[in-house]
C-alpha cells in the first residue's frame, strides 16, 4: 500500500473510496457545501438587514443559522477546543476565495482565479484534515506575539496571500490553520 505523504492526498483517497460513481461529490461533500452557502446566507442577511434598515433580515438570521449549526453537527459530531469555529471559518474562507475566483475569472484574469481556486481547494483540505482527525495541533508550539508580526500575519490573511502548504509536509497547512484560528479568536461562540 502506498504511504500518503499529504493531507490533500489523504482527503482525495478517502473521497475516491466513498464514492458510488467517481463523477459524483460524497454526501459529505454535498453536505459541507450547502453549509458553505447557509452561511454566506447568514452573511448576506445582516448585509441587507443593514443595507434597507429592515429588521425583517436580522429576523430570519437565527433560522438559518440552527440550520447550519444542525447540519454541521453531521459532518463534526464531536469535537475539542475550538475545531467547530475553526472549520465554519475555513469553510467559508473556502467559500468567499471561490467566488473571489470565479470574479477574477469573469474578468479574464485566469492567473489570479486559478490561484484563488487552488487556496480555496487547500482551505476545504484542511477543513476535512482537521475533521478527520489528519492533523495534529499537540505539536504546534505558540510562539510569544509581537505587534508587528501580528499586523503582517492580518494584512497576509486580509489579502489572502498566505504561503503555499508544502506538498510533503503538513508545517504549511498547520501555519495556515494558526492563522486563522488567530483571525477567528473572538467570533467563535455558537
Amino acid at each position: 500500500m502506498k504511504k500518503i505523504d499529504n493531507v490533500k492526498e489523504f482527503v482525495e483517497k478517502i473521497d475516491s473510496s466513498k464514492k458510488l460513481n467517481p463523477k459524483d461529490l460524497s454526501s459529505d461533500q454535498d453536505l459541507s457545501i450547502a453549509i458553505m452557502n447557509l452561511i454566506s446566507i447568514e452573511e448576506h442577511l445582516v448585509f441587507s438587514g443593514a443595507k434597507t434598515n429592515k429588521t425583517s433580515f436580522y429576523d430570519l438570521i437565527q433560522d438559518i443559522r440552527e440550520l447550519r449549526k444542525n447540519l454541521m453537527q453531521k459532518i463534526i459530531p464531536s469535537y475539542e477546543g475550538e475545531v467547530w469555529c475553526i472549520s465554519k471559518h475555513l469553510l467559508a474562507s473556502s467559500m468567499r476565495l471561490m467566488e473571489v475566483g470565479t470574479k477574477q475569472q469573469s474578468l479574464n484574469n485566469k492567473e489570479e482565479a486559478y490561484k484563488l481556486f487552488n487556496q480555496a481547494y487547500e482551505l476545504y483540505c484542511l477543513f476535512w484534515g482537521l475533521n478527520m482527525n489528519m492533523l495534529s495541533v499537540d505539536s504546534v508550539k505558540w510562539i510569544e506575539d509581537k505587534t508587528e508580526d501580528i499586523k503582517k500575519l492580518s494584512a497576509k490573511i486580509e489579502k489572502q496571500d498566505l504561503p503555499q502548504a508544502q506538498e510533503n509536509t503538513s508545517s504549511g497547512a498547520l501555519s495556515k490553520m494558526k492563522a486563522f484560528v488567530r483571525k477567528a479568536v473572538d467570533c467563535c461562540i455558537e
